[in-house]
């Protein structure tokens, strides 16, 4: 299924009415089944949807590594994402029981945004980032996402690796795009240690619970933390930067990692 849609419309421009085309964003229900048994559903764009179900099942430690996927197929128009892999049952189990409904429908659950509840390690990376470089990617981020230049109407992701490497996540859902990012660079063998991760919106607890649980040791904003968010960058010793505006950016943990 194509991710753009395009509809007549009306539009007043100054005192002028007239008809045009406008691009508007698919939203779908993603199911994600994994060895046969359905484990959720997101509501999401339509486009890299194999990444955000990897990205989305690393994060919740269903999946441990890459090399525990056996297979992976796309099916029903792009409407679902089939998984055969190892698994850890405990986890999937405890997503069902205990997870937190993060959109309208579809078991869509996220575990584990409680800090003395998130089963993760501190964060170890001793990768070290110049400021003047995160913001020269902030400020070439927006630019580098086709579904938001086209639509206006999506968040986005962006993992640096490296001048030559990035990964781009783009959604209607803010949580999907740091899996769909974060998914590609897993298939793709990344060594996420090394990066960091810029977002379009808030940094809210999911946020910077994903980032903590696929071990990204930066997650820069140009907008504003919330408390819990800061709670568990500061638990976990992830390097929280929001305000990444022209040429400041707020460090609120990890400031280590940051250097002029």
């Amino acid at each position: 299924m194509e991710p753009l849609f395009t509809t007549q419309i009306l539009k007043y421009k100054g005192k002028d009415l007239f008809t045009c085309d406008d691009t508007l964003v698919r939203e779908i229900k993603l199911e994600i089944f994994i060895n046969d048994e359905k484990v959720g559903a997101l509501m999401a764009t339509p486009v890299d949807e194999q990444a955000l179900a990897v990205g989305y099942l690393m994060s919740e430690n269903i999946i441990a590594k890459v090399s525990d996927i056996k297979s992976m197929e796309t099916k029903d128009d792009g409407m679902s994402v089939h998984i055969k892999a190892k698994i850890d049952k405990e986890n999937l189990a405890k997503l069902n029981a205990e997870g937190v409904v993060i959109s309208g429908c579809g078991r869509a659950h996220t575990a584990n945004i409680d800090p003395q509840s998130i089963e993760a390690s501190k964060i170890t990376s001793e990768a070290k980032f110049n400021k003047d470089e995160i913001l020269k990617q902030m400020s070439e981020f927006y630019t580098q996402c086709d579904l938001y230049e086209k639509t206006g109407c999506v968040h986005t992701a962006k993992l640096f690796v490296d001048k030559d490497t990035f990964f781009i996540g783009e959604d209607i859902a803010q949580h999907n795009t740091i899996d769909k990012a974060l998914g590609k660079a897993r298939l793709a063998g990344v060594e996420l240690s090394k990066c960091f991760l810029m977002v379009s919106g808030r940094l809210s607890s999911e946020m910077v619970a994903k980032a903590v649980m696929h071990k990204i040791p930066v997650l820069i904003s140009r907008t504003a933390p919330t408390c819990l968010g800061v709670m568990i960058a500061r638990k976990f010793d992830l390097t929280l930067c929001g305000f990444a505006r022209g040429e400041n950016i707020n460090i609120y943990s990890g400031e280590n990692r940051i250097n002029g």
